[in-house]
């Protein structure tokens, strides 16, 4: 099942492995339990501490398998095959049930040991997903911290049933107990945020206590990680403040033009942004969202939770977020047949009539990956052509199952209450209405940035709602600069953010110099 150079990457692994773990397959009579097996197989011939023990249809899903220590004081399974996105979950989940200990704050830990009741978590993925990784590998963490804990990864696409059953559209899912507990990413602090709800309130006090930062950074992706570590190295005293790493990147698959690397995937980037802030003198605070601006003598960053934060300056770098379609039904379907990434929920509709809302390359980039999956999909479009690359068009259009329909703007989405069943365009050419039955609808209109907690602030947009800068990432309002694809820069790159991020640094470094 691995290759052999996988092998002795994994057998260097397994080598920090310090206590015994037992493996208990439940296989039955298919090919992806036949695979599983393999798989399982040679990871135990790679370590003397790892028992593998194989039993037909011991679990409820099968195939499946169980991670457990000889006490029986972890409670992780992994329904499907974990492999693409999920080896590394898989790999995690062995060493730390023996003994490897995690990468994670002490606190953190305390926290989830101090839990109490019983927590029956089930997180339901795709394989091609880039987000769900950190669910997983979160909640395998806390199973093997907290005996009271329990969780099981179940690959959607082997468990069509469940997945239907429970009208899952999007990845990653998450059950508690039974009931639906989140969707999308989610790290492990914000996880403990929603399952220990007296934290938010402690959490809130201490970063109040804070004392006032040098340089404040808001946001988490390319130009915010940059900015932050500029700020740093300056020896000045810097915070920053985000949701996550990575931002956009995160949605993104591989990542070819950054100049210094060859391909990197976007998920590996943001592990990468977050390790490089975590080794500079960076008080990051972690997973939380600014919804107000004060400016001031020192400025105030008042967040979701409560909290306030207060910098000489401050640099905003919250990026952009998928551009909605602003229609009847969309924001009630989101995650039940409205989707955004095709990489991450395209597994859930397979052999299902869809629609791709967009027609630039990201659009029919979606549409030739989705093609693969689905009976049909249509592509909407509301001019009279596509805006993709020729390259990008020539090969949607030798699909036999893509259909596109042009001069059409969606004007509804429809379902059933629980799902997305269909939607309504206006044929522009005709201006009369005309109904689309689909089960999922992917929108690929662009992106808008991520403003909307400025507007009732001094700081100036554009009518893009984008936020104006001048050459040196100046803002309108004094002390706040703002770098990345939230601002008017133009033309919205990781490079370009990169380089967006460094001025803004040293603009702010200016600045506290000169006042």
């Amino acid at each position: 099942m691995l290759d052999n150079q996988v092998k002795e990457q994994l057998r260097n692994y397994l080598a920090k492995l310090v206590n015994p773990i037992e493996i208990v397959a439940s296989i039955n009579d298919t090919e992806k339990s036949r695979e599983m097996t393999a798989l399982l197989q040679d990871i135990a011939e790679l370590s003397s501490k790892i028992t593998l023990t194989e039993q037909a249809n011991e679990d409820k899903r099968s195939p499946s398998f169980s991670v457990n220590r000889p006490d029986g004081n972890v409670h992780i399974r992994f329904a499907g095959l974990p492999m693409g996105h999920e080896f590394t979950s898989l790999v995690l989940a062995l060493l730390q049930t023996g003994g490897y200990p995690p990468k994670v704050e002490p606190d953190v830990i305390e926290q989830i040991r101090n839990l109490e009741g019983t927590y029956q978590f089930e997180t339901y993925i795709s394989l091609s997903c880039q987000n769900c990784p950190e669910v997983v590998q979160a909640l395998n963490l806390m199973a093997v911290i907290n005996p009271n804990i329990s969780h099981v990864m179940i690959d959607g696409a082997i468990f069509q049933d469940e997945v239907n059953d429970r009208h899952i559209m999007a990845v990653p899912t998450i059950y508690l107990n039974g009931k639906e507990f989140g969707q999308g990413r989610m790290n492990i602090k914000e996880i403990l945020a929603k399952v220990d709800t007296g934290s938010s309130k402690r959490e809130a006090e201490k970063i109040s206590a804070k004392a006032p930062f040098d340089v404040l950074v808001i946001g988490g992706g390319s130009a915010a990680v940059t900015s932050a570590i500029y700020a740093a190295r300056k020896g000045i005293r810097t915070g920053l403040i985000t949701e996550n790493f990575g931002g956009q990147i995160l949605n993104t698959t591989d990542i070819e033009n950054i100049i210094a690397i060859k391909k990197i995937e976007g998920t590996h980037l943001a592990a990468v942004y977050e390790d490089n802030v975590r080794n500079h003198d960076i008080d990051v605070m972690m997973p939380h969202r600014a919804t107000n601006l004060v400016p001031g003598e020192l400025i105030e960053v008042q967040l979701e939770n409560g909290a306030s934060v207060k910098s000489r300056t401050v640099i905003v770098a919250t990026g952009a977020s998928w551009r909605k379609m602003q229609v009847p039904g969309e924001e009630k379907y989101i995650g039940r047949g409205i989707a955004f990434c095709p990489h991450c929920d395209g597994p859930l509709y397979k052999n299902k009539k869809i629609a791709v809302i967009g027609g630039g390359n990201s659009a029919v980039e979606a549409a030739i990956d989705l093609a693969t999956i689905a009976e049909h999909v249509s592509v909407l479009v509301r001019g009279t052509k596509l805006t993709a690359d020729t390259v990008l068009q020539d090969k949607l259009f030798s699909l036999k199952n893509v259909t596109l329909i042009t001069q059409a703007k969606t004007v509804e989405v429809t379902g059933d209450g629980q799902k997305v069943n269909g939607l309504v365009y206006q044929d522009l050419s005709t201006s009369s209405n005309r109904t689309l039955p689909v089960a999922g609808i992917f929108v690929q209109i662009g992106q808008v940035p991520t403003t909307e907690w400025l507007k009732e602030t001094p700081v100036k947009l554009n009518e893009k709602n984008e936020i104006e800068v001048d050459v040196y990432n100046r803002t309108s309002v004094p002390g706040i600069f703002a770098a990345g694809d939230v601002t008017s820069s133009p033309y919205k790159q990781i490079v370009i953010a990169m380089g967006d991020g460094a001025k803004a640094s040293l603009s702010a470094f200016d600045y506290l110099i000169r006042h």
